[in-house]
């Protein structure tokens, strides 16, 4: 009789096949900020600041390039012109290189990053350089083309496999595991991480502190307890704001299960409070060393926000003019949320799939979505494309949507077997 494909094989499986669709768009995929980080990436690997603005230039104007050629193909009144690409990525060389050269110039030499930016701007840069050293390693071996694709691959991937091994952990079949992987490929996670930026590995490392506590409310609570120690660690490397938020969520999602436990009379759990302890330490952390090593404060953050990126004076009462720009961005947000509800009603299904069963788990799963939703928070600026400040909400359908399918699924999908005698997070 034929032995069945065991899980490892369809988890490698959605894996290739989402590398495989990957190819169709090596480039084009950087923002103005992914400059910074492929700049701080070079430099850490020693190149001086003109050769590092030189490599990141070309690559920069080259997807620029592309990405007009491409809108060009199917444009009903330009397909038929001549190819924009040879004079776009010049018309990108020359902006870039007048801006890059005279504050070179000015003397905006300091920190790792190329100064495309203010001064003040790229420091909050210069805070983040836990994405710049994964990049380093992909761009060393592969150049920076492919590195960087190869990079956004293998986090991308990364961030499937962990949410394969949370619902596993959760004792969900081996088909409801899969569809979550293959959900946060084809949701806006998998489309965010890939860009290079931050968000890839934000988003893998919140997955990780998820899985973590996963495994606290599994009964090792040694191993969930250095699971979401280490995440917040790294996460303060990627991006300190996140670690600050995701500390708090798990930290008060934690405290949330144990008052209502207490309540009804049964102790809170040790896995619970080891999440709950190890979330406080991690807001604690962060908060001391973002001040002894002197990284950019919120009233900086809030500065750069209301000045586009120190563009204009600062702001003399900025916060409440930011709480003013608050309350009208969510507005307007909701707005266009009932307009197009398929975020809104992922949410909704997410957070009902989630809830299922062990309660104590979907309460952390919420905690940790909603650090997407503190995320945008901090930035109410309607004009960021693709909502990549808010993907974190995503993991909420990512997680909870299998869960809540699992019924329908067991009764329809014989596909892959299911090992009686697995152990819940194992990928035999």
């Amino acid at each position: 009789m034929r032995t069945p494909p065991r899980p490892r094989t369809w988890v490698l499986v959605l894996v290739a096949v989402f590398a495989l669709l990957q190819l169709a768009n090596v480039t084009g995929r950087d923002t103005p900020d992914s400059k910074n980080y492929l700049s701080y990436a070079l430099s850490l690997r020693g190149e001086g600041k003109r050769e590092a603005a030189a490599v990141t230039i070309a690559y920069a104007c080259a997807g620029e390039a592309s990405a007009a050629a491409r809108r060009q193909s199917v444009d009903v009144l330009r397909f038929d012109d001549p190819d924009p690409g040879r004079r776009v990525a010049a018309e990108c060389r020359k902006r870039e290189w007048h801006t890059v050269d005279a504050r070179l110039r000015a003397g905006q030499t300091g920190g790792h990053t190329v100064p495309f930016m203010p001064e003040r701007f790229m420091r909050i840069f210069e805070a983040r350089p836990g994405y710049p050293v994964f990049l380093l390693p992909f761009i060393t071996l592969f150049g920076v083309t492919w590195g960087v694709w190869l990079a956004g691959v293998a986090v991308t991937a990364a961030g499937g496999v962990l949410v394969f091994l949370i619902l596993r952990t959760r004792r969900a079949p081996t088909f409801v595991c899969l569809t979550g992987q293959a959900l946060y490929y084809v949701l806006p996670c998998g489309t965010t991480a890939m860009r290079p930026m931050t968000e890839g590995l934000m988003l893998a490392l919140t997955l990780a502190a998820v899985w973590g506590c996963a495994l606290a409310l599994d009964g090792e609570v040694r191993a969930g307890a250095w699971l979401v120690g280490g995440s917040l660690a790294a996460l303060f490397t990627v991006k300190h704001s996140q670690a600050l938020f995701l500390g708090l969520c798990l930290a008060g999602a934690g405290a949330l299960i144990a008052v209502r436990r207490r309540r009804s009379g049964r102790p809170p759990g040790l896995g619970v409070v080891v999440v709950a302890v190890a979330g406080g330490f991690g807001v604690l952390g962060t908060l001391v060393l973002a001040r002894l090593l002197h990284y950019p404060s919120e009233s900086e953050s809030l500065q750069d926000l209301l000045t586009h990126h120190f563009d204009r004076p600062d702001r003399t009462h900025v916060w409440p003019e930011f709480l003013r720009l608050q309350g009208n961005f969510w507005v307007e947000w909701l707005r266009r949320q009932l307009w197009e509800p398929l975020f809104v009603a992922a949410l909704a299904a997410g957070a009902w799939g989630v809830a299922r069963g062990r309660r104590a788990f979907g309460v952390f799963v919420l905690g940790a979505a909603c650090t997407g939703v503190l995320t945008q928070a901090g930035h109410p600026d309607i004009t960021i494309w693709g909502d990549r400040l808010i993907v974190l909400a995503w993991l909420l359908p990512v997680l909870g949507v299998p869960l809540l399918l699992e019924p329908v699924l067991r009764g329809r999908v014989a596909l892959p077997a299911q090992e009686g005698s697995d152990r819940a997070h194992s990928l035999r």
